[in-house]
């Protein structure tokens, strides 16, 4: 099912033989840009308008209302409740352990500067609602937005026609559980738009929902482009393409385990990436015929046969286990398992990864809901340069500067060599004008 990339006679860069899904995100922009536009220029009407289109829904009124959201909760199904408090309570105590400290420095005797952590004021985060519902986005959004300190969080989900126009209502009880009582039903990039630019959300006027400062969270194609088009009027986490899984594994590896891991994120999407990258011909056979045995028994059988036999697919053969540590640190795949011998060493030499999970009791799906890590990551390579979602991504630092007189007629020869060499002098004057004695 597999196509396979032979990689055993050596290659110098292995970036470009991998398998990857292709997006074509500047098209998708240009695209959505009519559409962002009128959202900033006519807010309600254009967000309804966009929502009757692409969701088949036309709410009159976009805010969900509290009694929605509370009712979403009473009738949650027990066991998803207890699950979902479960992943909400491991979240908090990983991600209660980021939260940094303001630090001072005393870089002379009468100058510090002080690092403060300062949380972003608003948050908008998106939880998607197309081929699937996502209530544990809603936790793996709002538990670090809370961890940091944020002060005013707000949830926007894609209305659903079978829930009379509101997002779906486990998406709802999540944000109920996790106390967030501002949530939109608004989808797409009409969603980034209305959260990056602030909107009236009822045919009136009276309702607004005011502009945020950072916009968190996953989505398709179109809300990624309007995420790029919007990067600047508003910070945000990171462009989100399809999901992907790289398992490095050796001929210890379960090949039933590793081809359920490898069913598992062809799930998502018809665009999922789940990449095998072995030494072992072996294993590679195996897994071949477990997929061949499991993905018709799957639910989403014709999803999950597109992803896998899609160019973004693939096992890639190698010749030992050091080159296939090259390799998956070329791809810097979004969730990386290490399915071999002595895994947790190989684990730590991996440079490239948004999270990776060690062993053969550490799959993906853990991740996804009750490891305690966040499940909102780099993709498309991006774990290069860029970390998953966590309490650093709602927090600024700010650096505070203080300096007594002393202090600064020390180091004002310094400071006014560096602006004249730099030809401004006006720079060295606002130094030397504190100093009329002069600077020695």
């Amino acid at each position: 099912m597999l196509h396979r990339i032979d990689l055993r006679g050596g290659v110098r860069d292995p970036r470009r033989l991998l398998p990857r899904a292709r997006l074509d995100v500047s098209a998708a922009v240009e695209q959505i840009r009519p559409l962002v536009a009128a959202v900033r220029e006519h807010g309600y009407s254009a967000i309804r308008a966009a929502s009757e289109r692409f969701d088949g829904v036309s709410p009159e009124v976009l805010r969900v209302p509290a009694e929605a959201i509370a009712e979403a909760e009473g009738t949650l199904d027990p066991q998803v409740r207890a699950a979902l408090l479960e992943s909400i309570n491991r979240a908090r105590r990983v991600h209660a352990a980021q939260r940094r400290s303001d630090h001072t420095t005393q870089v002379v005797p009468g100058g510090t500067v002080t690092e403060r952590w300062v949380p972003v004021d608003r948050v908008g985060l998106y939880v998607p609602g197309g081929l699937a519902m996502y209530p544990s986005t809603v936790v793996m959004n709002v538990v670090p937005a809370q961890e940091a300190g944020v002060r005013s969080l707000v949830v926007a989900s894609p209305p659903q026609k079978d829930n009379g126009g509101l997002p779906d209502p486990r998406v709802l009880a999540a944000c109920a559980l996790l106390g967030v009582t501002e949530v939109y039903a608004v989808g797409g990039a009409q969603a980034v738009a209305m959260l990056a630019y602030g909107s009236a959300v009822d045919p009136d006027g009276t309702a607004f929902c005011p502009p945020v400062d950072l916009i968190t969270g996953p989505g398709n194609i179109w809300v990624t482009a309007a995420k790029r088009l919007l990067r600047g009027v508003v910070g945000i986490d990171a462009e989100a393409g399809p999901t992907e899984i790289a398992i490095l594994a050796d001929h210890t590896a379960d090949p039933v385990h590793v081809a359920a891991d490898l069913i598992s994120q062809a799930e998502h999407d018809p665009l999922a990436a789940s990449v095998l990258v072995t030494p072992s011909v072996e294993l590679a056979d195996a897994v071949d015929r477990e997929l061949a045995r499991q993905v018709p028994a799957t639910r989403h059988t014709e999803r999950v046969s597109t992803a896998l036999t899609g160019e973004q697919s693939g096992v890639v053969l190698v010749v030992d286990l050091v080159t296939g540590l090259r390799v998956v640190d070329a791809y810097a795949a979004e969730h990386l398992e290490i399915q071999t011998e002595n895994a947790r060493e190989w684990a730590l030499r991996v440079r490239n990864a948004g999270a990776i999970f060690v062993g053969a009791w550490s799959p993906v799906s853990l991740g996804d809901y009750c490891a305690g890590s966040n499940h909102v990551l780099p993709t498309g390579g991006c774990a290069r340069h860029s970390s998953g979602l966590s309490v650093q991504s709602f927090l600024r630092g700010i650096h505070l500067v203080e300096y007594t007189r002393d202090a600064l007629r020390d180091v004002t020869p310094h400071v006014v060599t560096l602006a004249t060499a730099e030809d401004l002098p006006a720079h060295g004057q606002a130094v030397t004008a504190r100093l009329p004695e002069g600077a020695s």
